[in-house]
């Protein structure tokens, strides 16, 4: 299988950063296991003065044709249901920081980049965002090989979710053996698996995953603090211990890839986890777009304003890098003090229809969405 690559077939410069296409995609699970709660770490560090952020921004199309794959010969109709069509865009930046550490990769056509030597159902697509810490090292290694682990696992792709599970442990064992990485590099990791319509959302760290349907943000991923009341009972439980915030008072997260620093003996339980919680949805034709995101972008916006203005541009242009771009501006606008990596995936070729609220049902009082738009704007008075 070929492996992911970061050299998008179109590319642009960018203050002085540049644009890259990823081709990866993902899958979907119907492996009933539940996701057991793991501890993920990332190394809190100052912002260091703002030099100029380097900027890499991601856009791929893919149309599949994927409608035979759910035709039936049962006389119900069932070949005129909804398939998703992936377009996405990402964009990453250095922001504030004197060095960059995340990592991401994006994969609209999964048969295509796998090949069709694997059987699994169509159209797949994979995304991930890995933001790093210690170094870029764990990072960079879970970006090249955390689809392949999935791939490569015995219960792919009948058991998808024991396999997202087995290729997250696989890759933080790998990170502990590979001698040529720093063994106290660390990652929080972020996927997106998509096969057909089911679409598998595994999370250790705290970039999140949010859906936007029909102008609602639906968080689909946990933030894994510290301070998060499930991650601090297991923790404790395991014998760790926070300081102000930070697990063992180094990393402001609870589950990372990496960190053997920090861990004990390969197979054993410790308070930094690397193993992911999942969540699983079908999705329909209100599912319009999927955000994700490293947590230098919601450290300073809401999911539900991430929506909104994601929504709004889409109406603009359609186009999914730009929205990135926007939420990376807005980012900083805000004063983030983090390095900064966001993908949009679409799940349809045309843009977000226009919601109109029948004059029968006029309120009053003001929408979620409302709220975060006056919020923007007073914070920046």
């Amino acid at each position: 299988m070929a492996p992911a690559t970061d050299t998008p077939p179109h590319c642009t410069e960018l203050d002085g950063g540049f644009c890259k296409e990823n081709n990866v995609s993902a899958m979907e699970d119907e492996d009933p296991e539940t996701s057991d709660n793991s501890s993920q770490a990332k190394a809190g560090k100052p912002p260091a003065p703002r030099n100029l952020s380097v900027m890499r921004h991601s856009m791929s199309q893919a149309i599949l044709a994927g409608t035979a794959d759910v035709k039936s010969k049962s006389p119900s109709g069932e070949n005129s249901g909804f398939l998703p069509i992936f377009r996405s865009g990402s964009c990453s930046e250095m922001g504030p920081k004197t060095f960059m550490e995340d990592e991401f990769i994006c994969v609209d056509n999964l048969r295509e980049h796998l090949g069709a030597a694997l059987d699994f159902p169509s159209p797949g697509a994979f995304y991930g965002v890995f933001d790093g810490h210690g170094g870029v090292d764990a990072a960079s290694f879970t970006r090249k090989n955390i689809l392949d682990f999935i791939v490569e696992d015995s219960h792919f792709p009948t058991g998808v979710k024991r396999a997202i599970r087995n290729a997250f442990v696989k890759a933080d064992h790998a990170l502990a053996d590979a001698k040529s990485l720093d063994s106290s590099s660390g990652t929080t990791a972020l996927t997106c698996l998509i096969l057909g319509r089911t679409m598998l959302i595994a999370n250790a760290g705290d970039s999140r995953a949010v859906l936007g349907k029909r102008g609602r943000a639906i968080e689909l991923s946990k933030d894994h603090k510290p301070n998060c009341t499930s991650e601090r009972v297991r923790i404790e439980k395991l014998g760790g211990v926070i300081y102000d915030g930070y697990l063992n008072g180094q990393l402001s997260v609870a589950r990372a890839l990496g960190d053997w620093h920090l861990k004990g003996p390969k197979g054993s339980l410790y308070p930094l986890s690397s193993e992911p919680e999942l969540e699983e949805i079908v999705l329909t034709e209100e599912d319009e777009f999927l955000i994700m995101g490293c947590d230098g972008l919601w450290d300073v916006m809401s999911s539900q304003y991430a929506v909104t203005i994601v929504r709004r541009e889409l109406m603009l242009h359609n186009d999914p890098e730009k929205c990135t771009r926007e939420l990376v501006r807005e980012a900083l606008k805000r004063n983030t003090c983090d390095n900064l990596t966001v993908l949009v995936v679409c799940f349809s070729p045309d843009p977000p229809p226009r919601i109109e609220v029948p004059k029968s049902q006029r309120r009053r009082s003001i929408s979620a969405e409302g709220l975060d738009l006056l919020k923007g704007v007073l914070s920046n008075v």
